[in-house]
C-alpha cells in the first residue's frame, strides 16, 4: 500500500494494488475508487482530503 498527499491540491491518493485499472466509480463528490478487472479495489482518492480531516494520515 502506499498513500501519496498532494497538498497543492488537497488530494489523498491510495494505492493499495499495482493491477491495471479497468473501472472508476465515484462515491461522492469527493471520493473515487477505481477497480481491477477482478472487483478488487486499486486505488483510493480523495479530494479535500485536509479539509476533510483525513491528512494527517493515521495507521492503527
Amino acid at each position: 500500500m502506499k498513500a501519496v498527499y498532494y497538498e497543492q491540491d488537497d488530494i489523498l491518493e491510495i494505492r493499495v494494488s499495482n493491477k491495471p485499472v479497468v473501472r472508476e466509480v465515484s462515491q461522492g463528490w469527493n471520493t473515487n475508487v477505481s477497480f481491477a478487472e477482478d472487483g478488487s479495489i486499486v486505488e483510493i482518492v480523495l479530494l479535500d482530503a485536509k479539509k476533510e480531516g483525513l491528512v494527517p494520515l493515521e495507521f492503527r
